[in-house]
């Protein structure tokens, strides 16, 4: 039985999210595992770095998946390019050890969510970023931004009001940046809890416009989700990068 792992990229506008669900073929995993089965003439269950919400895109997506087809990598890469919808690629296919499991043994993952911050016309990039043309002060969300790194109960910013696991999460690092007419949130941590980093965006664009204070953000660890701020929509959240 072999392993293998795909490092993959997707425009996630269309989709229901990462995650197969029952009743659809309308979700980024269902779309590679039946090209994959297809391809291999064998049933494939793919397993991702983690499942990423309905809209949200991906630039480092990794999954892997076991089959008994000896064909090439290069042929399995090949074949998927040809099956696969436009707005799913992949760049790589690669033998893999056999306890290579791309959830489990994910170290961080890296998400940038894209803000478009300006009255401009955003024509090219609309389907990337969330429009919030309001004036926003830069220098208060990164002193916010900074107060999310380290280990924390981040339950205040998770939507999954039936969670039984932890909330505890490490943030690595949270940079709050602009370029041009987007601001940029880049966060890397060991894990994120369901709609996490979109809560967090929506708390420092709160600080950012002057509805509240840049400290209070050490409050909302342990805190309730009514605590925190809003769940902005998923078009400007990417996965950038995951390491191992």
């Amino acid at each position: 039985m072999r392993n293998l792992r795909l490092n993959i990229c997707y425009e996630g506008t269309r989709y229901r999210g990462w995650q197969r669900l029952t009743g659809t073929d309308n979700t980024i995993q269902a779309k590679i595992e039946t090209a994959l089965s297809r391809i291999l003439g064998e049933t494939i269950e793919i397993s991702a770095s983690g499942r990423t919400d309905a809209g949200t895109h991906a630039i480092g997506q990794v999954a892997n998946f076991h089959c008994v087809s000896d064909m090439p990598c290069e042929e399995i890469l090949s074949q998927l390019r040809c099956y696969l919808p436009e707005d799913i690629g992949v760049y790589s296919c690669k033998n893999v050890s056999p306890r290579f499991h791309a959830r489990l043994n994910a170290k961080t993952k890296t998400y940038h969510y894209r803000v478009w911050n300006s009255n401009q016309p955003c024509v090219f990039q609309r389907k990337f970023v969330y429009k919030d043309p309001r004036t926003l002060d830069l220098e208060r969300m990164q002193q916010a931004a900074k107060l999310f790194e380290g280990q924390h109960d981040f339950s205040a910013f998770c939507a999954n009001k039936n969670m039984k696991k932890s909330t505890q999460r490490y943030i690595q690092r949270f940079d709050v940046y602009r370029d041009g007419e987007e601001v940029i949130f880049s966060v890397t941590g060991n894990g994120f809890l369901h709609h996490m980093v979109r809560i967090m965006v929506g708390t420092l664009l709160e600080i950012g416009r002057g509805e509240r204070q840049p400290e209070t953000i050490d409050l909302l660890f342990g805190a309730k989700r009514a605590d925190a701020g809003e769940l902005i929509p998923a078009c400007g959240l990417c996965l950038m990068e995951v390491t191992y």
